[in-house]
């Protein structure tokens, strides 16, 4: 389906379980797409636990660019279109996620959008060689429960545990995460039926 945002239109990609239990919005890196091997993989492991996945081509990607641009205006853009999304499941928990940017827009949209969780699929820490610029202030500022899944060769760096609900470095993978999607997926959806669980007994 295509989604109206101030920036221009998005393109979402649902896949809907019989009686979901709750949404996942998904998007891609800066440069990628929503057919990524990891993003795939955890739309099937969500779906298969019974969450409503939608993937996101973010306008900046549909109008052609390489970049996000100004993150004000992605933020922005995202907000519109995830709520537009939500409407139909506003009933459902919403959980916020991507890989690499896509990981970044999440955590800080997620309180804007009152998320209940969010996962991020190679949170990208710092540029290549430049641990002094850390982006972990975007994960401590989620308001919410994150679930990071990065590899032990990815040369953004690795979340520290403590600035997260739950980090999962999986070994030999670098930053596109290629080597075992299926893992990827399988962690991802653990952790959604975990949190499920976790919330009820609190309840």
């Amino acid at each position: 389906m295509e989604i109206d945002t101030p920036y221009g239109a998005a393109e979402a990609f649902l896949d809907v379980p019989e009686d979901p239990r709750a949404l996942l919005v998904l998007t891609h890196g800066a440069g990628g797409g929503v057919d990524s091997a990891d993003l795939l993989a955890v739309r099937d492991a969500a779906t298969a636990r019974g969450v409503a996945v939608a993937r996101v081509l973010q306008p900046y990607r549909v109008r052609g660019a390489r970049a996000p641009g100004n993150a004000a205006k992605q933020d922005e853009a995202w907000i519109s279109l995830v709520k537009t999304l939500r409407q139909p499941y506003e009933h459902l928990p919403l959980v916020l996620g991507g890989r690499s940017n896509g990981a970044r827009v999440a955590c800080r949209t997620a309180r804007a959008l009152g998320a209940d969780a969010v996962v991020a699929l190679a949170f990208p820490l710092h540029p290549p060689g430049r641990p002094e610029r850390s982006r972990a202030d975007e994960l401590r500022g989620a308001g919410v429960d994150v679930l990071v899944v990065n590899g032990d060769r990815d040369p953004f760096g690795v979340p520290d545990a403590d600035d997260v609900a739950e980090l999962v470095v999986l070994p030999g993978e670098t930053h596109d995460l290629r080597k075992d999607p299926a893992r990827v997926g399988e962690v991802v959806g653990e952790w959604l039926v975990v949190r499920r669980r976790t919330e009820r007994a609190r309840r």
